[in-house]
């Protein structure tokens, strides 16, 4: 069984991302095989810095179906890994106005089940307007070409 990278679609219409980490995540065994299976989402979760630590919350990991009475909470906070170091260079970047920690993916390196962390501060409606507008546009000129090739 192939391991799946889990992503946060909306994350990147929803924030300009100005510099991504990675991060280790302290789970438990029946995490990691609901991970494993693709069963987790990362829809509207977030990280904060508290006490000198990286917790991410939202993140929903459905149960395990084969766990028993040792199965997890779905929606627990959960303990990033990273060198204290860049934990206090990100607190006193989201510090300054609006930046958060968005997770944009999950993913395994190795054995190791990782978080690719977005420092990013969030858009305003016209800059949504203005990125569907440049998609469109290329759809747009993709199809052109494409069409143009085939006669």
């Amino acid at each position: 069984m192939a391991a799946r990278t889990i992503t946060n679609r909306k994350a990147r219409h929803e924030y300009h991302v100005d510099e991504t980490y990675e991060a280790g995540i302290a789970l438990t065994g029946t995490e990691i095989k609901s991970i494993r299976a693709g069963k987790a989402n990362l829809q509207d979760s977030y990280a904060r810095v508290e006490n000198g630590e990286l917790i991410l919350y939202n993140m929903h990991i459905s149960p395990y179906e084969q766990g028993n009475r040792f199965n997890h909470e779905p929606k627990r906070p959960r303990k990033l890994l990273m060198h204290k170091r860049e934990i206090m260079r990100l607190l006193g970047q989201t510090r300054e106005k609006g930046f958060s920690l968005i997770p944009l993916k999950l993913y395994f390196k190795n054995s190791w089940v990782k978080v690719e962390l977005a420092l990013a501060r969030g858009k305003k409606k016209y800059d949504k307007r203005e990125d569907i507008a440049a998609r469109d546009a290329k759809r747009e000129m993709d199809r052109a070409m494409k069409n143009r090739h085939r006669e």
